[in-house]
């Protein structure tokens, strides 16, 4: 397996599909899955003739289960990590969820000023702020995100069946068909991370206000949100994000979920497609 270490003495697990003389596309996954979540995107790419890169965040999947460093800074100076070893440039960087947080992070704080990015790709993405203040209260309630921390601790494996089954894909909402693999692969793939990391990575996502980060993101960037997202609203996340993006457009789904870029990959992967080959 190939791993990248960092500065601080981290192992990071990645992927690296395609020919190396083509534009890369790097993808950031999810809390708190690993760069698996990015299947359906990495072999549809890879057949269109791109580079597809994509890495497990520190603590999660098969890159080493520290226990610091669990935040935005960390994250996105991991990722950069990984595309100086390989040297990846004109990439398109796209995250889902808490790896669209990476992704600003990223770009804002190194893509950007190393000149290696072409365009990012923020798809159900926590920024700007997840978590419900004063001056954002389409938030989230902090108790929210206290229960979550709660349910891991006593149960982190049944807590990671209850996730997939219910909001993240949207299968508990009456009519949904429910597909069990993508429950059981959502549970694998948190499963063999960091309980550490996971716990940590709670206050990354929902408490760090990115604001800044997409203030300075000026690569072309597309943001897609599923108007039925139950676990990132688009009201606090989405609609937030374009208006604070010099160079956005937004792009919604009326009744996707937060896990339709497995979920609904055929209409994501062509809607990708269209945005990294124009």
């Amino acid at each position: 397996m190939a791993f990248v270490t960092t500065t601080d003495g981290v192992d990071i697990f990645y992927k690296d599909w395609g020919r190396k003389d083509a534009q890369p596309i790097m993808f950031h996954h999810g809390w708190p899955l690993s760069s698996d979540d990015w299947d359906a995107q990495m072999l549809f790419f890879l057949a269109k003739g791109y580079r597809v890169v994509a890495h497990d965040r520190r603590g999660h999947g098969r890159s080493s289960q520290v226990d610091h460093g669990h935040d935005m800074d960390h994250y996105a100076a991991d990722a950069f990590a990984v595309v100086e070893a390989l040297d990846l440039r004109n990439a398109v960087h796209v995250g889902h969820s808490t790896g669209g947080g990476e992704v600003a992070r990223y770009v804002a704080r190194h893509g950007g000023p190393s000149g290696r990015v072409a365009k990012a790709v923020l798809v159900s993405a926590v920024p700007p702020l997840m978590l419900k203040t004063v001056e954002n209260p389409e938030g989230t309630p902090l108790q929210v995100f206290d229960g979550f921390r709660s349910a891991l601790a006593a149960n982190r494996a049944q807590f990671f069946l209850d996730v997939p089954t219910g909001p993240f894909f949207g299968f508990n909402r009456e009519g949904a068909v429910v597909h069990q693999g993508m429950i059981l692969n959502w549970w694998r793939q948190g499963m063999m991370g960091s309980a550490k990391a996971h716990h940590d990575g709670i206050g990354a996502f929902s408490e760090t206000d990115q604001t800044e980060d997409l203030k300075a993101m000026t690569v072309p960037t597309l943001v897609m949100h599923g108007e039925d997202d139950q676990v990132v609203p688009i009201a606090a996340s989405a609609r937030k994000s374009i208006e604070l993006l010099p160079n956005g457009t937004l792009k919604t789904y009326p009744t996707f979920s937060h896990g339709m870029l497995t979920l609904n990959a055929d209409v994501l992967n062509e809607d990708l497609l269209a945005f990294v080959a124009n």
